[in-house]
């Protein structure tokens, strides 16, 4: 038996070797990690692992030569004994989060969360702060004590309830009649809502309690039509309404950030900086001489067709012209 580790740096954070405490189920590792691109794992395991791609992009393949792609809000599950391989992508690799477990329940919570032989890849019907608020909250209970294992336990079991309540949500079995429109209509009845609301600070919550459906169903009907979270098109929307202000007004980021739907400037400065790659200070700067730039070439060029008369230039006497 190996000793427990905890390892938290920068990109990778685990913990891992724990001993077993239940053969009911027993979680065995748990960790989150942003991937270097094409970093590549291959072998066989002795536990379950149910990996979330929270963002980026990888590849999953089986010895059976089914290959998946995979990108933010999907999971894959690896079975103990299979050989696998998966990896991140070269430009865009991902940042996963994990769970490795076994037990003589975990088949049957498996199938309960939607995993079958012949469906080791699903959309994640929780959304990523959900499966990271369990990940987490796991990786904080890092001491060998018996209170940190009740903890560790207790938030594997909230992620698995949290799977099964949602993939049960999606299979209609406790969604009510009226949740029969397409998948389409809630993501279009969603859009319409953000777009007249984005400033008020409504979250994923508030936008599925006004169409009157689950927060589950609302995240699988984006997953479904757009190919991302509900979550991530609303972020998304807010920091694009916000570089356009930044260019187009002379409001403050302050001022900005709260007129898309942050209260706290930080929280809006670090989501927009993680989007766009620098901060709203830098965008606006960027921006602002670009948009100088080319409108200086534009003026020029414009001048190049203007007739070139000088101010000064003497001009013909009215008298002197002869009819």
């Amino acid at each position: 038996m190996r000793n427990v580790k905890y390892t938290d740096s920068v990109s990778f954070r685990c913990l891992e070797h724990l001993k077993e405490t239940s053969l009911d189920i027993n979680l065995i590792h748990a960790g989150r990690e942003h991937c270097e691109p094409s970093h590549i794992c291959t072998g066989e395991r002795d536990e379950y692992i149910i990996h979330f791609v929270i963002s980026g992009k990888g590849f999953y393949s089986l010895e059976n030569g089914n290959m998946y792609t995979l990108s933010g809000g999907q999971m894959f599950l690896i079975q103990p004994g299979e050989p696998i391989t998966y990896g991140s992508d070269a430009i865009d690799p991902w940042h996963y989060a994990w769970i490795g477990f076994s037990g003589i329940r975990a088949d049957s919570i498996l199938k309960k969360c939607g995993f079958t032989n012949k469906k080791p890849v699903l959309s994640s019907p929780v959304e990523p702060e959900a499966v990271m608020e369990c990940i987490d909250n796991i990786l904080e209970c890092k001491s060998l004590t018996y209170v940190h294992e009740l903890r560790r336990e207790a938030w594997m079991l909230m992620l698995f309830s949290r799977l099964v309540d949602s993939n049960d949500k999606l299979n209609n079995k406790h969604l009510p009649e009226s949740n029969s429109y397409s998948a389409k209509v809630y993501v279009e009845l969603a859009i319409e809502h953000i777009k007249c609301f984005y400033s008020d600070g409504i979250n994923v919550s508030d936008i599925a309690e006004h169409i009157g459906i689950s927060r589950a169903y609302l995240n699988y009907a984006f997953q479904k039509e757009l190919g991302m979270s509900i979550q991530k098109f609303l972020m998304d929307f807010r920091m694009h309404k916000a570089a356009s202000l930044l260019v187009s007004s002379a409001d403050s980021v302050k001022e900005i950030s709260m007129s898309v739907g942050y209260e706290d400037q930080l929280t809006f400065s670090k989501a927009f900086k993680k989007k766009f790659g620098m901060s709203p200070k830098n965008y606006r700067l960027h921006n602002t001489v670009q948009v100088h730039y080319f409108e200086k070439q534009l003026t020029d060029h414009i001048e190049d067709f203007v007739p070139n008369t000088h101010p000064f230039q003497e001009q013909p006497n009215a008298d002197s012209i002869r009819p």
